[in-house]
């Protein structure tokens, strides 16, 4: 695995980017793997920690076949793929429409997988956006800095505002994700 955040004993993984393409994740369920242990700056240990949650939410949809991945697992209609989909655009959302400025409109964050999505390219997608976020976080001169523009009826958050919420929204659906795929195959563990 690479490390991209300088730590040690931090799994960043998908090429170094998070969002889980540890060797364990792709053959299926990996049982339970504990936070990183890091000691190190304020940007290293939050990109740290989002990357483990982002590792974990991933490995939750790794190895499910695409039509229970993609089976709502819960009346409101929540899929492991719709997760991952939604984690997806909101990573994109937040660092690079929102911090970065870059892009017409942001993407929607509802939007279910397509019916020709597979699995293992909504599972690229997210390594893809996880890896465009950390370069971003990475690039920001000082977490106190603004972004270019926001998602809310409020003024640009900070890096470190959205690296926070990030860790917050990733960790409320690697809940949601624990829970659907216990309900595909019995696998626990984080």
């Amino acid at each position: 695995m690479t490390d991209t955040t300088g730590t040690t004993g931090t799994a960043n993984t998908a090429g170094g980017t998070g969002a889980g393409a540890t060797a364990s994740a792709a053959e299926g369920p990996r049982g339970d793997v504990r936070p990183p242990e890091v000691e190190a700056d304020e940007r290293t240990t939050l990109l740290a920690f989002l990357d483990y949650l982002r590792d974990a939410v991933a490995a939750k949809a790794a190895g499910v076949p695409d039509e229970a991945a993609r089976a709502a697992g819960v009346p409101s209609g929540t899929s492991l793929l719709g997760l991952v989909k939604h984690l997806t655009a909101v990573e994109h959302n937040w660092f690079t429409w929102a911090f970065a400025g870059e892009g017409g409109d942001p993407l929607d964050d509802e939007a279910p997988p397509a019916p020709g999505e597979t699995a293992g390219e909504i599972l690229r997608a997210y390594r893809e956006a996880a890896g465009r976020s950390n370069a971003i976080a990475a690039a920001c001169d000082r977490l106190d800095r603004p972004g270019a523009r926001s998602l809310r009826e409020a003024p640009p958050p900070t890096m470190r505002w959205i690296l926070v919420h990030m860790i917050e929204e990733t960790a409320r659906h690697a809940g949601h994700a624990d829970i659907l795929r216990e309900r595909v195959d019995g696998s626990t563990g984080r």
